[in-house]
């Protein structure tokens, strides 16, 4: 399992501290390091981020006013100098609250939270019987059965997932990458960091757009390349 980072502080000495605790352990990659939450934003956009280091204290937007700022939150584990964020910090359910200067024994309690966070998620999905065609999945309202192929797209939605299908809409408390695993390729496909559609129930492709019932579901930035090389090979074969 190799989990992505971004570490975001305005402070030089901070970021290089959490970059060399990083660079310890093979199952973390750092892919960027931002002085801002502006700088931060990009990031999350254009790639698929796992963990959130992110400093509290910085010019132009907070780090509690920007977590709250997003729609899809990767892991956020807050790294600060000042104790008075620490219970603002878990109400918006961050992993861990590190308090400078950060050691590494405490920064490896963070990430164990982490790796324990998403086994916990990954234990929502249910395949009784190894059934090829359907799954179970955690929802309010107990164990939810979803067919593959009544599956119509999945929306992400901050720590939640929407899935949409013939006639239900599901809710759960996991993650894209979490029910990204669990799909079978042959039909499924990421176009966005928000969005995996079923390509069994697109009606057409226009500009970058699925369609799925009347709905415009945009591919992301980062994911065109993929989606054009898929859509080559994969769906355009009979016109080759």
């Amino acid at each position: 399992m190799n989990l992505k980072c971004v570490v975001t502080d305005d402070e030089p000495i901070a970021r290089d501290i959490l970059e060399e605790y990083i660079s310890m352990l093979p199952d973390l990659e750092l892919v960027s390091k931002c002085n801002n939450a502006i700088e931060t934003f990009t990031v999350l956009n254009n790639n698929d981020i796992d963990v959130l280091f992110i400093d509290i204290k910085m010019p132009e937007i907070n780090g509690i006013d920007f977590i709250k700022s997003l729609k899809i939150r990767p892991y956020v584990i807050f790294t600060t100098a000042y104790s008075s964020f620490a219970v603002e910090g878990f109400e918006l359910d961050a992993i861990d609250y590190l308090l400078k200067p950060i050691s590494y024994e405490r920064f490896l309690k963070a990430i164990e939270k982490v790796f324990a966070r998403k086994k916990n998620e990954n234990s929502n999905f249910n395949s009784i019987n190894q059934n090829p065609n359907f799954f179970f999945i955690k929802s309010d309202s107990g164990l939810a059965r979803i067919d593959f192929d009544k599956i119509h797209y999945i929306e992400g939605m901050e720590n939640y997932i929407r899935i949409i299908c013939d006639n239900k809409t599901i809710v759960s408390l996991t993650t894209m990458k979490s029910i990204e695993s669990l799909l079978p390729e042959t039909n499924f496909l990421r176009i966005h960091r928000s969005f995996i559609v079923n390509m069994n129930m697109v009606d057409r492709v226009w500009d970058f757009n699925f369609y799925i019932n009347n709905k415009a579901i945009q591919v992301g930035k980062s994911y065109k390349k993929s989606v054009q090389e898929i859509l080559k090979n994969k769906y355009l074969a009979i016109l080759k």
